[in-house]
């Protein structure tokens, strides 16, 4: 089943309302705000931008009636993506320092903390070659957290515009 979110306009789910079944590069575009969604089926990354920019939180299933003091966004929702269903093996090489240099480690599964089983004091660049990951920016899959499509990202530290490292990462899987 393809995703479905719904955004809201005040809290508790108040107000105008926009639905969403894709990609959406400006939320403000329908609502003058989002305080609020419900996300029916399937899960978004959101975005505190405009065209997929800024601090990012994946939303999966469920109602979110102030999102704010869940998600620790200062502002509202103004971009989404739809995170794709993946139902076949997932599959990432993460490597110790930009350009593919360093340690590497190939995953399949989620990993709370690099530093403790593969020794890696960061993760600066990563290949996904199969299904969607998050990455965080400390062990335990806490603080920031940023999505990753399959390709190549040759410098983790450039998602972000004060450099931070990263410490975990885990699948995104159906919820």
């Amino acid at each position: 089943m393809n995703g479905k979110i719904i955004f809201f306009e005040e809290i508790n789910f108040q107000g105008r309302s926009y639905e969403c079944v894709s990609d959406c590069s400006e939320i403000t575009s329908h609502l003058s705000r989002c305080s609020s969604c419900r996300v029916e089926n399937g899960a978004f990354m959101v975005y505190d931008q405009p065209n997929f920019t800024g601090q990012q939180y994946l939303l999966t299933r469920g109602e979110y009636p102030e999102y704010q003091n869940t998600i620790g966004f200062s502002d509202c929702i103004q971009s989404c993506h739809i995170v794709p269903v993946h139902k076949g093996p997932f599959k990432v090489r993460i490597y110790e320092r930009p350009n593919f240099e360093g340690k590497m480690h190939e995953l399949t599964n989620d990993c709370d903390s690099i530093q403790g089983p593969y020794h890696m004091s960061d993760m600066q660049s990563c290949n996904v070659m199969d299904g969607y990951w998050l990455i965080f920016e400390r062990p335990n899959y806490e603080g920031r957290m940023f999505y990753l499509r399959p390709g190549e990202y040759r410098n983790l530290r450039e998602m972000t515009s004060d450099y931070i490292g990263f410490s975990s990462i885990r699948r995104i899987t159906e919820s």
